[in-house]
């Protein structure tokens, strides 16, 4: 078997390594179910001071998933957060966090609001 290499076929090989790279990068197969991403579109705090906040607050991003915000009800997703303890993520909250601003668009909510809707969010979906 013989190859015919040359610099020239380098630029086709880089690019067909990108593609490959992105195509994977685009199929993840271990995101959420699909009753998951119903539940997150759907999902309400109890209580109706913490559903009002989190519906002018935090529904935006974490119903839908957009700016990487785990989704409401993903316990995969949150796992990972809420191991890090309550205090990481209050913290995390004040200070922001990737495509969330500090205080998450609630700049008069308290420290206890703050753990209530974490709480919430990071709550198993109920199927």
């Amino acid at each position: 078997m013989h190859f015919n290499f040359s610099l020239k076929s380098v630029p086709y090989a880089l690019f067909a390594l990108l593609a490959i790279t992105l195509s994977s990068a685009c199929t993840n197969a271990s995101g959420p179910s699909e009753e998951v991403i119903e539940y997150a579109r759907s999902a309400t705090p109890n209580n109706p001071e913490t559903a009002e906040i989190y519906q002018r607050s935090c529904m935006a991003c974490h119903s839908s998933g957009t700016s990487d915000a785990p989704l409401t009800g993903d316990h995969t997703a949150w796992q990972t957060r809420m191991e890090k303890g309550m205090d990481t993520l209050l913290n995390n909250v004040v200070s922001g966090m990737g495509g969330m601003p500090p205080y998450g668009l609630c700049m008069d909510c308290n420290a206890a609001e703050f753990q209530a809707l974490i709480t919430f969010m990071a709550t198993p979906a109920k199927l």
